[in-house]
């Protein structure tokens, strides 16, 4: 044996090309012909022809290797199938000659795992990890283990793609709808969604909703002055756009009497900014007597004490689920919670889980209502919002059922206690407490200024808010502590000696039997709420675990095999990349924490944007969008800007094809511009001539064109430089779409194209999970023209000179979750992310040259080729066997595979994406499922299955429809369940058969049914 690895390494380290049968019989040597692959693939890896590398020393841990699915062996037999001579034969046939790169990308060599973690660590520890109690939305909380490790650290719920096959994803919609349950139950409202990007940006959502039920009459929105700073700014950004004007004042003195024709609604935060909690009851009143409508952004866990929101007629309440369970991560992913009345639901954005009804009259959930309204109604929609945070509402809800009612009142409780502790011995020292009434938030006019105040309080480890010269804020959480306590005591104590907490807590009669109350009876909750059991079941660990994986279990997800969902790029989120992202260096940290605590943050997010810069061909990069949705709005919003500055005002025409993203023309219009469609030729390709006649005929109002590339339909076409050249001449911008940035890195880039401006899905193309339908990151690449431009904040500098407003609540978005795209780039550096572009590109075109002569395949380019991903037409079959796409989709949960994306950008049609972490034995088994499929299609064709209530009619089969006594079907029970030999051996069960959505339309219900609804 010793022998045979010995020949086999001085083999190896010739320039002989072996084939090792096996080393346990007599080694056979054969020489091969010359390998036809790219040279740049030949060290990648360990069994090449090619020497290994000279250091021995070298450490063994390459990551490119591990990212991508495929071998040397299995891509030399892709090639070959494809019909090409090597992985360079295939860019040069796919990519245009005209945009490929000349060189290549200026990263950092790829860095080793370990040694990677190892300098992220030393990056993350220059994060100064201080007790923060700035508040302002956002506090500590203690994250119970059992939902850190087995939902936020888990594959198989961060994984998970948005929900759209309900069959396969029970678990996470049962969870979004205990999220849902819990929201209408501590707002007392009628109806909840699934939740928001964050409080802000739920807030704007809030407003423009007020703004179309005055059915755009009325057009002041009125903000109170005591409403979190940056929600104010946020607001003020989103308005412009609609033409809102943002009035913010005094809720007690404006003459609301007087602006009643023009004010559709006004915004409340209850307890307010600075702590106090009012009683808005007569207030509503007012409102709504003078035709406005009521929002209220509030506190979920302050809800516990205080009388909620529905409870004195808010039309719309929300805010940040963060403090049920979610890290403060410097500012997100964080769970944004929205809830209104019943009259408000039709308007309300965002994703809503509904009970339904499954083929066989079984209790089952889906998404229901306008759930993705925009791409319905395109330019008409008034929000834009595509995703939301799923992972983060799913952990939340976690968080309330495994406290329950009792446990999170406890948890209230406590905090109120010891904020009622403090605010007594903050008054002993001699300072004033300017808010009579609280929960958790004390605003403090301090003696000898906020300045010393805040210095002795840095000096022991502690943040407080300063609000001005002389006043600080302290907000408290569920993670103080008696000593914490003590040392925010010693910090306002100036002289003397320190009050004892528990002389403080006696002389109050704070006690179990006697807690604190400091607001009025009247403001008190009496309501009860989480009363379902769901919430009264699991108080152990035990149970919680069990129901975790209970729910996990009923979800496919990366964990089970590919997710081929065409523009969605569901890749591997590799562990490496996910480890930081739980690291207390990163996701204990404020968003508003002082700049000199957050230097690791600051070279991680520097280093972060140089890289993304380099690979989109840009100047500058801003991280502020948390979604793809909200960066197409901030690159239109930059662009908007730009024209302003020059006075160019007028220029509101966006053009955009008709294939586009439904995101885009909303996002368009949400940025106050015109859309105007431009048409696709029959190849699909954009067209140019049309183009062009429109860009001429609205010269002198042309803002931008969106383009998505490659195109919609998975092909990179050869006039994308035409297209930016005619757009420039006519004076407008390009906003490239960077959805199918994934086959583009390394071989091409959009400022090198031409775009102007680019936003990037982090949780597509740059390994971020989707986790379940959220979170995401979607931040913009600008040329150096449109950098002063970029979205700034109110509370931490962000932008340029003349930045737009804010986008998003926190100043760099979801930051905590940056470090997986950081990483993933480090990782496989320049020319491994390159490798991984040509592998997605090679996989997408190897599954269409295995499935072209069952399918037909729409939209290849002149050389046949696609790009990463393809379409497969499914509408021929509803005239020769009335089978559709969504018959196929759910037939491919029987098989173990969730559904490619379906029908878009064309009705009735199957979009596949396999990226380049998948396997070629993995591709293998999705394709030969597709065939199967076809088969099956064809027994209807030639009457050997019926046409009605065939396989893939009723599909999908879970175990409990084919357990019946008596089987009527016109096919076996094998066919149903085990349609190819190694489902026998790994199988995934749907949960329930196909679900009835327009049932669940029609009856419309959003919150936890009785358990004997599911028995």
């Amino acid at each position: 044996m010793a022998s045979n690895i010995r020949m086999a390494t001085r083999l190896l380290t010739s320039r002989t090309t072996v084939a090792l049968k096996s080393l346990s019989t007599p080694l056979v040597v054969r020489a091969l012909p010359k390998p036809t692959l790219a040279p740049r693939f030949a060290s990648r890896f360990l069994h090449t022809a090619k020497p290994p590398a000279k250091d021995v020393f070298a450490p063994l841990d390459s990551f490119p290797r591990r990212h991508n699915g495929s071998g040397e062996q299995a891509m030399s037999a892709m090639l070959k199938t494809v019909g090409v001579k090597s992985v360079d034969d295939l860019i040069a046939k796919t990519v245009p000659s005209s945009i490929r790169a000349a060189k290549t990308l200026a990263l950092d060599n790829g860095y080793p795992e370990r040694e990677l973690l190892k300098r992220l660590k030393a990056i993350a520890s220059k994060n100064k990890v201080y007790r923060t109690y700035i508040g302002m939305g956002y506090t500590d909380t203690v994250v119970p283990n059992v939902i850190l490790r087995n939902v936020m650290e888990n594959p198989g719920w961060y994984t998970q793609y948005t929900p759209y096959q309900a069959e396969i994803s029970q678990g996470r919609l049962e969870s979004l709808l205990n999220y849902q349950t819990m929201v209408t139950d501590l707002t007392g409202m009628e109806i909840a969604n699934a939740s928001l990007l964050d409080e802000g940006t739920a807030a704007g959502e809030a407003m423009v909703m007020c703004f179309t039920a005055s059915r755009n009459k009325k057009k002041s929105f009125f903000v109170d002055e005591n409403c979190h700073p940056q929600t104010i700014e946020v607001l003020r950004t989103r308005a412009e756009g609609f033409g809102i004007n943002v009035i913010v004042g005094n809720y007690k003195s404006f003459d609301f009497e007087s602006a009643q024709k023009d004010i559709s609604g006004v915004l409340i935060q209850y307890p307010a900014n600075d702590g106090i909690v009012i009683d808005y009851q007569e207030f509503t009143e007012r409102i709504h007597k003078l035709g406005g409508q009521v929002v209220c952004a509030t506190d979920l866990l302050a809800l516990t004490m205080l009388k909620p929101p529905g409870e004195f007629g808010a039309d719309i309440v929300l805010g940040n689920s963060q403090r049920f369970g979610v890290p403060l991560g410097y500012g997100g992913p964080h769970a944004a919670f929205f809830a209104c009345t019943k009259d408000n639901a039709r308007r309300m954005p965002g994703r809503i889980v509904g009970v339904s009804k499954d083929a066989t009259g079984k209790k089952a959930l889906r998404l229901a209502l306008q759930t993705r309204e925009q791409h319905i109604r395109r330019e008409k929609a008034t929000s834009n919002i595509c995703t939301a945070q799923a992972l983060l509402a799913n952990m939340a809800a976690m968080y309330a059922v495994y406290h329950g009612p009792e446990g999170i009142k406890q948890i209230a409780q406590r905090v109120h206690n010891l904020t009622t502790i403090l605010s007594e011995g903050i008054r002993r020292a001699g300072h004033t407490i300017k808010n009579d009434t609280f929960f958790d938030t004390l605003t403090i006019e301090v003696t000898d200024g906020s300045d010393s105040v805040i210095k002795r309080a840095v000096d022991n480890g502690i943040n407080l808010r300063r609000i001005n010269e002389t006043t600080v804020g302290v907000t408290l959480d569920e993670t103080v502590t008696r000593k914490d306590l003590e040392d925010l005591l010693k910090v306002f104590s100036v002289e003397g000696a320190v009050p004892d907490v528990s002389t403080l807590a006696a002389e109050l009669a704070i006690s179990e039997n006697k807690p604190a109350q400091s607001f009025p009876d009247n403001l008190a909750r009496t309501s009860k709420y989480l009363e379902h059991q769901i919430f009264n079941s699991y108080r152990s660990e035990t149970e919680m675990l069990r129901y975790i994986h209970y729910l996990q279990s009923k979800d496919l997800s990366l964990t089970h095999s590919m997710i081929p969902l065409g523009s969605c790029t569901m890749k591997l989120n590799a562990t490496t990349e996910m480890i930081p992202v739980t690291w207390p260096e990163f996701g204990s940290i404020h968003p508003f924490a002082p700049a000199d605590q957050v230097e690791g943050y600051k070279i991680m997010l520097d280093e972060l944007s140089q890289d993304l810069a380099v690979i989109t061909g840009f100047d500058q990069v801003s991280l502020q969008p948390n979604s793809g949705a909200q960066g197409e709005y901030a690159g239109l919003r930059t662009i908007k800007a730009y024209h302003e500055s020059r006075g160019e005002s007028q220029r509101d025409v966006c053009l955009i094809p008709i294939s586009a993203h439904g995101t885009n023309p909303a996002s368009a219009a949400m940025a106050g511009m015109k859309v105007v469609i431009v048409n696709c030729t029959p190849n699909g390709n954009l067209d140019l001539d049309d183009l062009k006649a429109k860009a001429e005929k609205h010269k002198e109002k042309l803002s931008a064109v969106m383009v998505t590339y490659p195109s919609t339909f998975g092909v990179f076409e050869d006039g994308i430089k035409d297209l930016c050249d005619i757009i420039h001449s006519n004076g407008g911008q390009v906003y490239m779409d960077g959805a199918n940035m994934n086959a583009q890195i390394g071989l091409c880039s959009p400022g090198e194209i031409g775009a102007d401006v680019c936003h990037l899905n982090l949780h597509k193309t740059f390994c971020i999970p989707h986790g379940g339908g959220g979170p995401g990151m979607g931040p913009i690449g600008v040329k150096s023209h449109l950098a002063p431009f970029l979205p700034g904040h109110p509370l931490v500098k962000t932008g340029g000179g003349k930045a737009i407003g804010p986008i998003s609540a926190a100043p760099f978005g979801s930051a905590s979750i940056l470090p997986i795209s950081w990483a993933y780039v480090k990782l496989m550096g320049g020319k491994g992310i390159t490798e991984a572009t040509e592998q997605a590109i090679l996989n997408a075109n190897y599954m269409r040259s295995r499935l072209q002569d069952h399918y037909k395949v729409l939209y290849t380019n002149e050389n046949g080729m696609c790009a990463h991903e393809f379409i497969l037409d499914i509408r021929p079959f509803g005239a020769t066997a009335g089978i559709e796409a969504i018959d196929v989709a759910k037939r491919l949960q029987d098989y173990g595979f969730h559904s490619p994306t379906m029908s878009w950008p064309v009705a009735n049609t199957l979009m596949i994406e396999p990226t380049e972490s998948e396997s070629k034995a993995e591709l293998d088994r999705f394709c030969d499922a597709m065939i199967s499929i076809r088969e099956e299609i064809r027994a209807v064709e030639e009457g050997k299955q019926p046409k009605v209530g065939n396989v893939l009619k009723n599909s999908p089969h879970p175990l409990d429809r084919l357990m019946v006594d008596e089987w009527k079907e016109s096919y076996s029970r094998e066919q149903a369940a085990y349609p190819k030999a190694w489902l026998k051996e790994r199988k995934f069960w749907p949960s329930v058969s196909r679900i009835d959505d327009a049932y669940g339309d029609r009856n419309l219900v959003c919150s936890c049914p009785p358990i004997s609804d599911y028995q």
